[in-house]
């Protein structure tokens, strides 16, 4: 959908940042409450995804890490991709899918709770 009079203009991606975008449509709904209850954090959660989501020099936080187990990888359209969490306040999580070939991060989950399917 193009965009029309009234949108948000969407922030440009600058160097090496990432593309961030909803896998789900109930990330979407989720990220919202997540913002409305803890702007600072999410968009700390934001600032992450966008530069650095993945392993390697960059990774600040101990509240940023691959899942373990069988919830290491998630599938996006058919492919198998490494599954990632950033703890964003005490339940509320940012689960999303690292898509390294195109540079983009694919949320799955975002909400003020904790997720059942980790636990």
């Amino acid at each position: 959908m193009s965009p029309k009079r009234g949108d948000e203009v969407p922030q440009p991606r600058v160097g090496e940042e990432w593309e961030i975008r909803f896998d789900a449509s109930e990330a979407v709904q989720g990220w919202k409450e997540l913002v409305n209850a803890a702007p600072n954090n999410a968009r700390w959660a934001w600032e992450i995804m966008r530069s650095a989501p993945g392993p390697g020099p960059g990774r600040p936080h101990s509240r940023h890490q691959q899942l373990k187990g069988p919830l290491c990888t998630g599938m996006h359209k058919g492919e198998e991709l490494p599954q990632w969490q950033i703890e964003v306040t005490g339940g509320g999580r940012v689960i999303y899918l690292l898509d390294v070939k195109r540079r983009t991060v694919w949320i799955k989950y975002a909400g003020v709770g904790h997720p059942k399917f980790t636990e």
